[in-house]
């Protein structure tokens, strides 16, 4: 799980991964800051780490990427997702799981607005098993 700024998204679907998938699987928190990691963390995620460098090498071995749709977006969040981090993420092989929400001036098309909760229960309940399945 990526997030940045105050982690508040990361932690939500941590939590949630949490009840259904209890110990199941590691989630490994990477924060752009250590604020973001840190709420990750109380999120109950096994490990955590923040940083450039830290999601650059983590996301290379990753099983599959959770975050929010900004983190694959040079400059995002403020300027915390760095363009060497949106490459990587973006290159990583990895499936990822990305949540329709941004502050940036990206319009997605096509897309209904949801509630974060519904967009949490759709990814842990629905395309995370899809992908897991695979894994």
């Amino acid at each position: 799980m990526i997030d940045g700024q105050g982690g508040g998204i990361g932690a939500a679907l941590i939590k949630r991964l949490k009840e259904v998938y209890r110990e199941e699987h590691e989630i490994i928190a990477l924060g752009t800051n250590a604020v973001a990691t840190a709420q990750m963390m109380k999120a109950r995620a096994n490990r955590g780490a923040s940083g450039e460098n830290a999601i650059v090498r983590t996301v290379a071995g990753a099983d599959v990427i959770l975050g929010c749709l900004s983190i694959v977006l040079a400059n995002a969040m403020m300027g915390e997702v760095t363009p060497k981090m949106a490459a990587a993420i973006a290159s990583a092989p990895a499936p990822k799981i990305l949540l329709p929400l941004t502050q940036e001036a990206v319009t997605i098309v096509g897309l209904t607005p949801e509630p974060l909760p519904h967009l949490v229960e759709e990814i842990v309940s629905h395309k995370l098993r899809e992908i897991m399945e695979d894994v």
